[in-house]
């Protein structure tokens, strides 16, 4: 049997929220594999918070901008180890500096904005360097993400630890701007994971469907209504957590894709991003 140490059971707890016990024999179950133990705290009913533990870097900030002409964003997550680092100013004016380089060179990826020099003559790259040697902290940036598109919308919630970036496909809309900045709110506040169910990856809904089978089954149903309960819970899944289908936060008694029709019958989001300290 495979020996789980509490660090282990604790790790997993924090990822999920499951209880102690639970956590410890879904790893014991599980022969270790943290993955295949936040599916069998799944199937046995747990309710299980979307969570990561990070013990190394998980503080910083996320922030998100466009260009004034709003048809490129960025969003990214600049890491460090303590919470005292990531609200110093100076990191602060690092994280804003090296969005200012993203932007107005139009970077599109970790690998160029790492290269990208900045107004001092030192590389994003080396910049981060010399910042590790003054606070003597691990910093890096974690997540970088970008969108081009006849519009782009972004939002940094207030404390910097979310941002989101969300991309339409028309930009010469009534109020486009309102528009965008209310759906980019909807992004961060309910964290949708695809625009639309048609952007979840299969494997993800094949998940999904063998999970609420196992619960149906020991919820005591009969075998020949299982496959149509599960059905209904996999809806119900898309409702919940794509934007098109969700309920659009400022009128509950419409969703976001409805929303968005009224405004243009032809407007609607063709990708976000959304990042968060700690997920």
């Amino acid at each position: 049997m495979t020996k789980i140490t509490a660090q282990e059971v604790n790790n997993l707890r924090k990822i999920t929220g499951a209880g102690m016990m639970d956590c410890k024999n879904a790893l014991v179950e599980a022969e270790g594999n943290v993955e295949t133990a936040i599916e069998i705290l799944r199937k046995k009913g747990q309710k299980v918070a979307n969570k990561r533990a990070d013990k190394e870097a998980s503080e910083g900030i996320v922030i998100a901008k466009t260009t004034e002409k709003k048809d490129f964003g960025v969003v990214f997550m600049l890491n460090c180890e303590t919470d005292f680092v990531a609200k110093n100013q100076e990191f602060v004016d690092l994280a804003n500096a090296i969005m200012e380089v993203a932007i107005s060179g139009l970077v599109k990826s970790m690998e160029a904005l790492l290269a990208a020099v900045m107004a001092e003559g030192l590389t994003v790259e080396q910049k981060l360097t010399e910042m590790i040697g003054k606070s003597g902290e691990k910093m890096h940036i974690s997540a970088y993400e970008t969108l081009s598109a006849p519009l782009v919308s972004a939002y940094t919630h207030q404390g910097s630890r979310l941002a989101c970036i969300l991309a339409m496909n028309k930009a010469e809309v009534e109020n486009i701007d309102q528009i965008g900045h209310e759906i980019a709110m909807q992004v961060a506040a309910m964290a949708p994971v695809a625009v639309d169910q048609n952007g979840i990856p299969q494997h993800i809904i094949d998940k999904e469907l063998e999970i609420a089978k196992e619960l149906i089954r020991q919820e005591g149903k009969p075998e020949d209504m299982v496959e149509k309960i599960a059905q209904g819970k996999l809806n119900r899944f898309f409702k919940e957590n794509t934007l098109l289908n969700q309920v659009f936060v400022r009128d509950g008694k419409k969703t976001v894709g409805q929303y968005l029709s009224e405004c243009d019958k032809d407007l609607t989001v063709s990708a976000f991003y959304r990042l968060m300290l700690g997920e």
